[in-house]
């Protein structure tokens, strides 16, 4: 039987090289900042280059090695991209965490092809890409790796009217997990998804200022799923941050193919 290893031993991570997608703000800032805390080097991934270096900015003042990335999750170049830069800057890529995506609200019947694509393209295909690529790296490094996907409790039970497209992203994300953790054990790569539930973020709270479009008003959808979470609160991203520490760290040495909730008892509702 392996000796067991002391805690700070085991959630520590210190020369491990993670990619955070969508990491500038909200939830991908909350577990930089937990993986980074923990002694990993730290791509910073956005869309937005701006955010993403603010964010570095914030992680290198509590002395982490973070670097800004800009990336359309979407684009197979701009991934590729990404992977070679973050070996080239850090030496290795062993931990990828797929957190990019996107929330627009639209009923089915004002929904565009368009619309349903853009999301798609995101939030399924983004983290297909990011999971070819990467994992690709960490086959060719031979040490193992870990990706975790952030899905949804969508991924499990609609939330709202207006995310159809959102919904059969999140459910596609959590169906691909499984899927592509059989293939990648063998390599010692182990993946797993976590299922937030409604935390309190920069982009929830754009949309609950916006004002109503195409016939949903989200502000108010967003009260009334508040008023059945048992916690009686929205949770705050670092409250993800450290469950993907757990998963990216030996805390989670047996887990595989699993999707961990985190969303104040919603799903109970």
């Amino acid at each position: 039987m392996e000796a067991i290893k002391p805690l700070d031993q085991i959630i520590r991570i210190s020369g491990k090289t993670a990619i955070v997608t969508g990491g500038a703000r909200g939830i991908g800032f909350g577990i930089a900042s937990r993986l980074v805390e923990a002694g990993a080097n730290v791509a910073v991934a956005d869309l937005n280059l701006a955010q993403a270096s603010q964010a570095v900015s914030t992680l290198s003042q509590k002395g982490a090695n973070a670097k800004a990335m800009s990336v359309n999750v979407s684009d197979e170049e701009d991934v590729i991209k990404m992977v070679n830069e973050t070996v080239g800057t850090f030496g290795s890529l062993d931990i990828l965490v797929n957190n990019a995506g996107i929330f627009p609200s639209a009923p089915i019947a004002s929904m565009t092809a368009a619309d349903f694509d853009k999301v798609i393209s995101v939030n399924l295909r983004g983290v297909f890409l990011c999971t070819k690529y990467a994992s690709a790296q960490m086959i060719k490094q031979g040490r193992g790796g870990k990706i975790i996907n952030i899905t949804s409790i969508d991924a499990l039970h609609p939330s709202t009217v207006g995310l159809a497209h959102y919904d059969a992203s999140k459910h596609g994300v959590w169906g691909f997990t499984k899927n592509v953790a059989l293939e990648l054990a063998p390599h010692k790569i182990w993946v797993n998804a976590i299922a937030p539930g409604g935390i309190a973020t920069p982009g929830v709270e754009e949309v609950q200022r916006s004002a109503p479009a195409q016939g949903v008003d989200m502000s108010k959808m967003i009260e009334t799923f508040l008023a059945k979470i048992p916690m009686h609160r929205m949770g705050e991203a670092d409250e993800i941050g450290k469950v993907a520490l757990f998963l990216a760290s030996d805390m989670a040495s047996y887990m595989t193919g699993s999707q961990v909730v985190v969303d104040g008892g919603a799903l109970l509702s």
